[in-house]
C-alpha cells in the first residue's frame, strides 16, 4: 500500500510553487501606505517647523509649545528672548517656538 502513496505523491508534482514576489506583496503595500500616511506628512511638518524657526526675528508674536503668547525681542543661535508682559521677558529655546502669529495679534503686552 505504500508504494501507491509515493506514485500519487509523484504524480502531484509536491507542494505547490509559490511566486516569491506575491509573498512579499502585502510587505511592500503596508510600507507604501505607511510611508504616504504617516512618514511622508511628518517630515514635512518638520520642514515647515525649521523653516518656521530659521526665519524668526525680532517683533514677531509667537506662541510656545507650553502656550505662552508672547512678542520676540531677541533671537540667539539657540534661544529667543520673548516679552510676555509689559517689562517682563523670558527665555524660550527656538525649537519651543509652536506658532508664529499674525502681526497686531497681541494687542497689548
Amino acid at each position: 500500500m505504500n508504494f501507491f502513496i509515493s506514485d500519487a505523491m509523484a504524480a502531484a508534482g509536491g507542494p505547490a510553487q509559490s511566486n516569491p514576489l506575491m509573498s512579499l506583496l502585502p510587505l511592500i503595500i503596508i510600507f507604501v501606505v505607511f510611508y504616504f500616511l504617516l512618514i511622508r506628512p511628518q517630515s514635512k511638518r518638520a520642514k515647515e517647523h525649521r523653516k518656521m524657526i530659521e526665519a524668526l526675528a525680532v517683533g514677531d508674536e509667537i506662541v510656545t509649545g507650553g502656550g505662552i503668547a508672547g512678542r520676540v525681542t531677541k533671537v540667539g543661535e539657540q534661544y529667543a528672548s520673548v516679552e510676555i508682559a509689559n517689562g517682563v521677558e523670558i527665555k524660550v529655546q527656538k525649537h519651543a517656538v509652536g506658532a508664529v502669529l499674525p502681526k497686531g495679534t497681541l494687542k497689548t503686552l
